[in-house]
Order: C-alpha cells, then sequence, then structure tokens
C-alpha cells in the first residue's frame, strides 16, 4: 500500500509541479527541450510502471477496505462512459493537436482547431479522466481509489497545467487557439464558437470504437477481471 501511496504521489509530483510550473522553464533552460523531453518520458513511464505494479502488489497484500462495489446499474453506467472516453482518447492520439508534446507547431496551421479539438483541446486527456472516473464508479476499494484517482486528478489538473504552461510560453497565440476551441467538453460548440463536424474525425472514432470493443473482450488478460459480467 505505501508503495502505492508514493508511486501516485511521485506520479503527480512530477507531472503537476515539475512539468505544470516554471520550474520546467528553468530546466528546459538548462538541459535543452530534447534532453528533458527525453527526461521527462523516462521517468513517466518509470513510475507508472512503478505504480502497477504497486497496484497489483497491492491488491494480493489483505489490507484493502471497500465501501462500494458495482451494481447492474453502474455497470452499465461505466460501459457508457468508457465508450465515450474511447472515442475521446484515441482521437486525441490521432489529432495534431498544440497540446499535445512535440506539436506546438500547429498552433501556425491555418486552422489549429479541427476534428476532435472542436470538442475539448484536451480529449485524450479528457478522456483518462473519464476513464478514471468510471473505474471509480465501480471500484470503491481503497486501492481502487488510490490509483484511479490519482490518474483522474492527473489527467484533469494535467489538462489545466498544460493551458497555464502554453499561455506562459505562446501568450497570444496560445490565447488565440483557446478563444477558438474549450477547456470543458462541447463547451465551445455550445456557445457557438465551434461547430461539430463528425466527418473530420469519423475514422479516428471508428479505431476508438473498435480499441473499445477490443478492451471489453480482452479486459480479463489486461486487468485479470471481465469488463463484461
Amino acid at each position: 500500500m505505501l508503495q502505492l501511496v508514493l508511486a501516485s504521489a511521485a506520479f503527480l509530483l512530477l507531472h503537476l509541479w515539475v512539468s505544470g510550473t516554471p520550474l520546467r522553464d528553468r530546466l528546459v533552460a538548462r538541459l535543452g527541450e530534447g534532453a528533458y523531453l527525453g527526461l521527462f518520458s523516462l521517468a513517466s513511464v518509470a513510475i507508472l510502471v512503478w505504480m502497477l505494479a504497486a497496484y497489483g502488489g497491492a491488491r494480493s497484500a489483505g489490507y484493502n477496505p471497500t465501501w462500494w462495489g458495482p451494481t447492474p446499474l453502474t455497470q452499465h453506467v461505466q460501459l457508457v462512459l468508457m465508450l465515450v472516453a474511447f472515442l475521446l482518447i484515441v482521437p486525441g492520439v490521432m489529432a495534431r493537436n498544440p497540446g499535445a508534446v512535440g506539436q506546438t507547431g500547429a498552433l501556425q496551421d491555418p486552422d489549429p482547431v479541427r476534428g476532435i479539438l472542436r470538442v475539448t483541446r484536451h480529449p485524450f486527456l479528457w478522456g483518462v479522466g473519464i476513464w478514471a472516473g468510471g473505474h471509480l464508479l465501480v471500484n470503491g476499494d481503497l486501492i481502487s481509489l488510490i490509483l484511479f484517482g490519482s490518474l483522474g486528478v492527473l489527467a484533469i489538473g494535467g489538462a489545466a497545467s498544460i493551458d497555464a504552461k502554453r499561455r506562459r510560453v505562446y501568450g497570444e497565440t496560445w490565447a488565440g487557439f483557446e478563444a477558438k476551441s474549450s477547456f470543458v467538453p462541447f463547451a465551445a460548440i455550445l456557445s457557438g464558437r465551434q461547430t461539430l463536424r463528425p466527418g473530420e474525425f469519423a475514422l479516428p472514432a471508428l479505431v476508438g470504437l473498435a480499441v473499445y470493443v477490443a478492451t471489453l473482450l480482452g479486459h480479463p488478460l489486461i486487468a485479470g477481471v471481465p469488463a463484461l459480467g
């Protein structure tokens, strides 16, 4: 349990403190952008592996109080949330996004807000946040609260951190991108600043649907428990 707490805390600190504050700017100035991103990526992967290993160890350790579990209703709700999550995560990964690592050059595109970015400028992170929330809906045990809660906080907090970081570095250029997009999904569309054009991300959405189905079927191999009751 202690290892899971430490790993989760380290993951949050790495992304919200090291990457999300002016400390990042000082590290980039000293190391260079490429070296910083390489070290940051290695640290992220290493800590994530630590988290998952610690989660597996905590599951078999014995002490794991549970406050709620799945019900027929919450299981159905979770399946819907997982579909929404994958329809954000996969198109988000496939999109050219100024908010993603190494893609800030997209700010110079004539129309940087395209496809899934019309829904939100942080589709991948919102998808991870919804994925984490869906798992918390049906997993009310302590170690799940630590793991999925940390990932959910990181996803939404990380999206806000990216906005602050890009605003600090790119100023009015990023402000223009923000004005044409939205942090909260569908907010720009509902306010009339954007229009939903499904054709722009139809193929990524189909890929996301395929990954969703494959994950449902393969969940016993991936996580050791069936996703379909």
